[in-house]
């Protein structure tokens, strides 16, 4: 049982940091934050799966493999799993995690998350995951590269602004321990992201532009 948070050094090869950080910059997925207004000119992209479809997650992400061995908790069964990039002017207001509320209402906050820094700038300025318990102060983390986070699911979390150049990119894992009931609502496996979004309008914009013209 996590005493609000943890924190592991060193958590994977330098190797495995790199690929990581290539594959996410260059996903076609990866655009502005589909994530609510807490989250303040970042950029990200989603991940909804059940544990029963992690297989299908390491199929379409293979570069999430290793962090995903590594992070899932036995007991957990739904996960919402995200990059996280801030640069000079992003912040993530205070909050507590409930990403799959949009699926299912009664979805209490997560049993732990887990954050995976991908890449910290070493004259970073800002960018403090601060914790807190009932308003209370119970950890402020300084991101550094190759560092993993494990903290309680029902804590308040913030991000600090951050305002020095370079970027800051993170790997999140919301962990939720669902009843039956619950997680027959959450998706097996769903990606979320603008970059779906705009491509779906899109589509439908050419596929009414064509059939215009068919009228015509």
């Amino acid at each position: 049982m996590l005493t609000y948070y943890q924190q592991n050094q060193n958590a994977f090869s330098q190797n495995y940091l790199n690929e990581l950080q290539g594959k996410v910059l260059g996903c076609p997925y990866l655009t502005l934050n589909n994530l609510n207004r807490d989250f303040v000119g970042t950029k990200g992209f989603s991940v909804v799966f059940r544990r029963s479809h992690l297989a299908t997650v390491e199929q379409q992400f293979p570069y999430f493999q290793p962090y995903l061995n590594q992070v899932l908790q036995a007991e957990c069964n739904a996960f919402y799993l995200n990059p996280l990039l801030l640069k000079s002017g992003s912040r993530v207001d205070p909050h507590i995690d409930r990403s799959l509320r949009s699926y299912c209402k009664t979805i209490e906050p997560p049993t732990v998350v887990s954050v995976l820094y991908v890449v910290v700038p070493t004259d970073l300025v800002g960018g403090e995951l601060v914790l807190r318990s009932h308003k209370r102060s119970c950890g402020q983390i300084i991101p550094q590269s190759n560092t993993l986070v494990f903290f309680q699911g029902n804590l308040t979390h913030s991000v600090n602004p951050v305002t020095s150049s370079g970027i800051r990119l993170s790997l999140v894992c919301e962990q939720y321990n669902l009843d039956d009931s619950e997680l027959w609502e959450i998706p097996e496996f769903l990606i979320e992201s603008r970059a779906i979004q705009s491509k779906d309008r899109l589509s439908k914009q050419r596929s009414a532009k064509s059939k215009g013209r068919d009228r015509n």
